[in-house]
This record gives C-alpha cells, structure tokens and sequence, in this order.
C-alpha cells in the first residue's frame, strides 16, 4: 500500500467518524445503563468487554511483526502507551467492574470490535510502513506536551472509574449519584480521562492514525456521555442541576 493510498484511506475512515458522531447523537447505543435486548442475542458483560477491546492488540502487533517495524526508543514509547491503555481495558477494567451477570448485545460488541481492529490496522501498519521517528523526537515539545496530557487523561479516567466501581457494596444493585473528583462538574469524567488520553496521543505521536483514532474517541464517547448525562436527569430527581456532561461548564 502507498502513501497516498494509505493517506486517502485513513482520511475516509475519519470521515466515517464525522458521519458516526451525528448518527450517535440522535441514536443511543446501548452499552451499560442503555443496553437493551432489542439488538439481539446477548453476551457476558466481561467477556464482551474482554474481545472487543483485547484484538486491537492482535491486529496492531500482526501488522508491526508482519511488516517493517524498526523498533527503537521513541516507536517502543508510544505503541507501549496504547498497549498499556488497552491491556487495562481489556483485562484489567473487565476484572474490577461489579457487574455480576449483566450482558450487553453481541452486535454491539462485534461492532466494537471492528471499529478497534481497524484502529489496530491503521496504526500498525503506519508504524510498519510509514513512520520515522528519531531521538531528538524525545526533546520535542509535542511529544513531551502529547505524553503529559495523555498521562493525566489516563489518571482521570482510572480513578473516576474507581469512583463508580465503589458505588455499590458488595451485593448491592442498582445506580447510585456518583460524587467526588471531577464529578462535581460533569456527569463522565472517565470519558472525558479517555477522551484527553488520545488527545494527547494524537499529539505525541503527531500521526494521522493518532488524528482517526482521536476523531472516533471524540464520535463515540460525546454522545455517549450526552445520553448518560440525560439518563441520571431522568433517573434521579436531585441530580444536581449545574454538572454538565462532559465539558465542565460547557456541555
């Protein structure tokens, strides 16, 4: 595959995630509180969990072991950052959540799938290919910027999703008002961790794949939180009027 064939690809593909966005903002999909037996057979919440988020791995090492990947400090340092994201949410998130017997929809999961394999592929096959980084990229300010922000994204998201794993005791059902940390403000402060986590690797990898995987983040979890948010307004009469979704004071 050439540049410019390789360039236009991942250009359409981003598109897609523009189109996507719009589509989820007038469709909830139904992960977790919204999940809902209308979009088929079901499958275990963990295990769900597990696949569709574990073969973004697969897929970005078949292509880096398949094709020119020329490894050295700088690559190791970023294709280490997106594993280490992604072994979290693939084995280690599944074994802390509480959700005993929940299931979330096998098509949603497969969907879910696809679209991490595809990020898997054009970042592996980017790096194999494509990318050339060197030495000095460690002193460069995008890089050091991109690795901070990606840091602190990743700290938010860890502990707001401990926050709402504590919120229910051992045995207990049900939702509960999340509270602590940035959830004074905003109702997904784990999505909006998420969402700076591939801010900052879009900008430390400077990377078109990093683009398309930023522009999907930003297409999946807005609507997401948007629907979260009008869910507890919904669900909780004294659900404080002044937190916003995922913007603090904006949206």
């Amino acid at each position: 595959m050439t540049w410019q064939f390789y360039y236009y690809f991942a250009l359409s593909w981003i598109g897609i995630g523009v189109i996507t966005f719009f589509y989820l903002l007038k469709q909830t999909a139904p992960y977790g509180r919204h999940t809902t037996e209308k979009w088929g057979p079901m499958i275990d919440n963990k295990l769900g969990w597990f696949l569709m988020e574990f073969f973004v791995l697969v897929v970005l090492y078949f292509f880096l072991l398949k094709g020119g990947f020329q490894f050295n400090l700088v690559s190791g340092i970023i294709i280490g950052l997106f594993s280490f994201h992604y072994l979290n949410r693939s084995i280690i998130f599944p074994l802390r959540i509480k959700t005993k017997g929940k299931k979330m929809p096998l098509l949603i999961m497969i969907s879910a799938m696809g679209f991490n394999m595809m990020n898997g592929f054009l970042l592996g096959y980017y790096f194999s290919n494509f990318a050339h980084y060197d030495i000095s990229w460690l002193t460069d300010p995008r890089f050091i910027i991109g690795c901070l922000i990606f840091i602190s994204g990743l700290i938010l998201n860890w502990y707001s999703d401990a926050i709402l794993i504590h919120l229910r005791k051992p045995g207990e059902t049900g939702y509960k008002i999340p509270k602590g940390g940035m959830f004074h403000l905003i109702s997904c402060p784990n999505l909006l961790g998420e969402l700076i986590e591939w801010t900052g690797f879009a900008i430390l990898s400077w990377s078109l794949p990093g683009l398309a995987f930023f522009v999907w983040t930003f297409a999946n979890l807005v609507p997401r939180a948007l629907s979260h948010h009008k869910w507890y307004l919904g669900k909780f009469e004294d659900y404080p009027a002044k937190r916003k979704a995922i913007f603090p004071y904006v949206w």
